[in-house]
């Protein structure tokens, strides 16, 4: 059974922490990695440039979101989307460990399993703009 009386919690919990995690993501990509850096890293992959400004925008604003608890399930959806083009597009070909040169796919997978637990959890405790009731 759930626990009702701190299951609002654990939501909070998951939501802030996921979301610190897109911050952190983020940040990577744009001082350590740049944004030409970015840019150039999906032009590789044959993605066009707008793509890496957009995954760069979703990380940084669904980040933001996520903490802040603004409509947290429908932004944890394309966050979700986005972490499983990582594994078709950049760490499936690396194997299953994350250790793996490269990077594997089970980091990637696994955040994917906490945004979609997110979405069925709802906004959680202290959320700015909570989704309504019957919404999700």
């Amino acid at each position: 059974m759930i626990k009702t009386s701190t299951s609002p919690y654990a939501a909070l919990l998951l939501r802030v922490s996921l979301g610190i995690m897109f911050l952190a993501h983020v940040g990577l990509k744009i001082f350590v990695f740049t944004v030409p850096g970015f840019v150039g890293y999906f032009a590789s992959l044959g993605l066009p440039a707008i793509a890496a400004y957009a995954v760069i925008a979703l990380e940084f604003f669904g980040g933001l979101a996520l903490i802040l608890g603004i409509y947290a399930p429908w932004v944890a959806l394309p966050l979700a989307l986005e972490m499983l083009g990582t594994i078709v597009l950049v760490h499936g070909g690396n194997g299953w460990l994350f250790t793996n040169k490269g990077g594997g796919w089970e980091y990637p997978a696994f955040w994917t399993v906490g945004l979609i637990v997110l979405y069925l959890l709802g906004d959680g405790a202290m959320a700015l703009k909570p989704t309504q009731r019957g919404a999700n």
